[in-house]
């Protein structure tokens, strides 16, 4: 683990990378299914998590920044997809 600095709207924050762990079950797929019919699923996959040291919520916790991928896919109804 270690610090370096962090941009935050303009302000810079030391943070430290904090070690993490995937909960038991992995990384879990969100489904939607949205008012035109098409499935959509949508999953974060988290790369790296730094707690910005000095900064904190309004409730007091600590703040986090977290460096994740989206991953998006969609299933459209045959009427949405482009033909030819």
């Amino acid at each position: 683990m270690g610090k370096r600095k962090l941009n935050l709207g303009g302000k810079e924050f030391m943070a430290e990378e904090v070690e993490f762990q995937v909960g038991e079950g992995g990384e879990h797929w969100n489904k939607y299914i949205l008012l035109d019919g098409t499935e959509m699923k949508v999953k974060a996959v988290v790369a790296e998590v730094l707690r910005v040291e000095g900064a904190y919520t309004p409730t007091g916790d600590p703040l986090y920044n977290v460096n994740a991928s989206i991953l998006i896919t969609t299933h459209a109804p045959e009427q949405l997809k482009k033909k030819g």
